[in-house]
């Protein structure tokens, strides 16, 4: 409905109909009720309603969430088309020819007599029949116009890929039909239920989504598969609406509004069996949810980054839980709490050890950069065994990923003679140097940019020095520009393509990218982790990781998890075809648990290590964790605040058993032009250390106008 709000008006979604007021308030009248029946189901109010409660998050923000593009004015967010076609009356006086129409009139009536369903005035127009000559044969009565609702169809480019579809006549591997079994019968119960789908990469874990959708559709019930990236929702896509025809719809932000929005509807008429998109798909209406699928369950795209601050993977549990689902959470690198989850019975664990066709994992080398460093100086970047690998395949006619993990060309640009670094001037960070313009190849014409990745703030990278005016400014470390350069150097006759957020941010431009390596137009594909997963290329019979080991620095105790996944993930692209994969990982710390085991793809033998290190630190699986990060003008009244608000916690935290840690500067210390200050709340009582936080709040109004709280954080920086 939309309601007065001070001068202007705003809509509002009714979540509950019986609040009481004082007889003193007042109360300003409705200014129109938009829907005469509740645009969201109950179901997706009360999901939102616990979102909001868990993740300490304001009801609106959860609403939102769930809410299509242009919710707020969806009178005008359907596309209109006029719709021409022929009548009884146009249909008999042609059949007799007893007309007085000219040439044009009498093939644009022809055309609409073959056409029972009628034809837009787009599709007359390209048929070469203008206004003029659809306004005669309607004035004349021999043809009526109507507008119909005209819905935009993403699978136009979404299902550009080419994928092979689902096959019920292909033959499933033994474990293939295994965990089929195991997990329909969980889906047949009618009961909540989770599954963990452990499986290794390559071992066929979409068809197993594939044939466990079209049971529970067959059932009368609906299915959501959820995936981590966009980059994975078109060939995803495709292969579900290979299987099930037009009752597919997508839903994720790569989208225009007009797509979301029209693909909505079509699941809140019940037009749709199969859903698939990223995280926020977890808020879509579908009217019986039998099967909610969360693929790559482990990646860090599914928890959102502003309020609500919530995990998709978890509100999915959540969701199934009230709607008697099943959830199967699919990774060859579970998360350590789904995979302690499955140990413990909580979670059914179904298991895929092998690839399909018995195809062999990718063989992991390890290149140690300090011999490299050693030999060529502190500026290499790709390695002689990299190198030489690309060169082989590419003589072979096969193609390779490289994985750097980092976008740019430069992380940063400092002065020789004085030392000054181009930092933010909003944010506690280093520029990130980027190319403004594509380098010519052999004319070092480059113009430089420098631009900080959290606010945006960019700047022309000058000839001199701000501070000293020394023409010594120098770019220190690299990113997946520089690597796409240093590739086109060494390889002038390949066809390089790169993915990561800068090279893609035109709509349609990362499912362009992505088509043309899949049908072999490209021959090596730089790009950040939005290649490491899900993708199938089996042309790919090599990957490069640089800098494997760029996240273990990090003061985040999910680091060395993180990598694991990273690495694992990426070394399952190469050998998915029948030709064997190699994968070449240059690191600094060749023996670092989390690289050793990614390279033997031994999940269980990481978990068991870094099962060991949270429980000696008290961290995540182990016990629950809130991240309080308050803002402030200045760092004295941040810390000021940080201070006041930890010492009224302690009296419950003394009661609740929970521990408060800090508070202390956040490693981000400034974001945005605000100063950042933060605590940790470390129990086993996740609701006491959410209600102690309440009430904190409750009492503090100013202060909590300026706070982030992060429950359940995936990072702590």
């Amino acid at each position: 409905m939309r309601v007065p709000l001070g001068r202007r008006s705003v809509t509002g979604v009714v979540v509950e109909a019986s609040a009481a007021l004082p007889e003193d308030t007042d109360v300003k009248d409705i200014a129109e009720a938009i829907d005469r029946e509740p645009f969201l189901p109950g179901t997706i109010v009360e999901l939102c309603r616990w979102v909001a409660d868990y993740y300490m998050a304001g009801i609106g923000d959860a609403i939102a969430t769930a809410l299509p593009p242009g919710a707020q004015r969806r009178a005008s967010s359907f596309k209109i088309r006029r719709v021409i076609s022929a009548t009884a009356h146009g249909l008999s006086v042609i059949a007799a020819g007893e007309h007085r129409l000219g040439t044009k009139q009498v093939g644009a009536l022809n055309e609409l007599a073959s056409a029972p369903a009628g034809l837009s005035t787009a599709e007359l127009r390209e048929r070469g029949f203008g206004a003029d000559v659809i306004a005669r044969v309607l004035s004349r009565g021999f043809a009526a116009s109507r507008d119909e609702r005209d819905e935009r169809d993403p699978f136009e480019s979404a299902a550009a890929m080419t994928v092979v579809a689902t096959d019920e006549a292909r033959t499933l591997t033994a474990e293939q039909a295994d965990a089929l079994r195991r997990l329909t019968d969980l889906s047949a119960a009618g009961e909540f239920r989770v599954g963990l789908l452990h499986g290794v990469t390559g071992s066929g874990k979409t068809e197993i989504y594939l044939r466990l959708a079209a049971s529970v559709v067959r059932r009368g019930r609906q299915v959501l598969i959820m995936v981590p990236e966009i980059a994975l929702t078109p060939s995803v896509a495709a292969q579900f609406r290979a299987a099930f025809g037009a009752r597919v719809a997508i839903q994720h932000s790569g989208l225009s509004q007009g797509e979301r929005h029209d693909q909505w509807q079509r699941i809140r008429r019940g037009d749709v069996d199969v859903v698939v998109g990223t995280r926020s798909a977890v808020f879509t209406p579908l009217p019986d949810t039998g099967l909610i699928v969360v693929d790559e369950e482990h990646d860090t795209s599914y928890k959102q980054e502003e309020s609500p601050r919530y995990h998709g993977r978890d509100v999915a549990v959540v969701r199934a839980s009230r709607e008697r689902a099943l959830v199967v959470l699919g990774s060859a690198t579970p998360s350590l709490e789904t995979y302690q989850n499955a140990l413990s019975g909580k979670y059914s664990h179904v298991t895929l050890g092998k690839r399909v066709l018995d195809r062999p994992l990718a063989a992991v080398r390890l290149v140690n950069m300090r011999d490299e460093y050693a030999d060529g100086g502190p500026d290499v970047v790709v390695s002689r065994d990299l190198v030489a690998g690309i060169d082989e395949r590419l003589g072979r006619g096969e193609q390779v990923l490289v994985l750097l993990n980092r976008r740019g060309y430069a992380t940063a640009v400092f002065c020789r003679q004085c030392g000054d670094t181009f930092e933010c001037p909003n944010c506690s960070v280093s520029l990130t140097v980027h190319t403004a313009r594509a380098p010519r190849h052999g004319s070092g014409q480059v113009a430089w940019k420098a631009r900080c990745h959290y606010c945006n703030y960019s700047m022309t990278v000058p000839k001199q020095c701000r501070k000293c005016a020394a023409p010594y400014l120098e770019q220190a470390g690299f990113g997946t520009e520089r690597v796409e350069h240093q590739l086109r150097e060494h390889f002038p006759n390949a066809r390089i393509g790169r993915v990561d957020r800068d090279a893609v941010r035109r709509r349609g431009a990362l499912t362009a990218i992505l088509t043309k390596f899949a049908s072999g137009e490209l021959d090596v594909l730089v790009g950040t982790q939005m290649i490491a997963k899900g993708h199938d290329f089996p042309r790919v019979t090599l990957v490069g990781v640089i800098s494997a080991d760029v996240g273990l620095g990090l003061a985040d105790f999910r680091a060395a998890e993180r990598t694991f996944q990273l690495l694992t993930q990426v070394a399952g692209r190469a050998g998915r075809g029948e030709q064997s994969g190699v994968a070449l990982v240059q690191t600094l710390y060749p023996g670092h648990y989390s690289i050793q085991l990614a390279c033997r793809q031994d999940y269980p033998a990481f978990f068991e290590h870094e099962l060991k290190y949270r429980k000696a630190m008290r961290y995540p699986p182990l016990v629950a964790m809130i991240n309080i990060v308050i803002r402030g003008r200045s760092f004295e009244q941040a810390m000021s605040d940080a201070i006041e608000m930890t010492r009224r916690l302690e009296p419950a935290a003394a009661v609740a058993g929970f521990a408060i840690l800090g508070p202390a500067p956040a490693p981000l210390g400034r974001l945005r032009g605000e100063h950042r200050v933060q605590f940790f709340l470390k129990g086993h009582r996740r609701a006491a250390m959410r209600e102690a936080l309440k009430a904190v709040l409750t009492g503090t109004p100013e202060i909590r106008r300026r706070i982030t709280i992060d429950v359940d954080p995936l990072t702590v920086l």
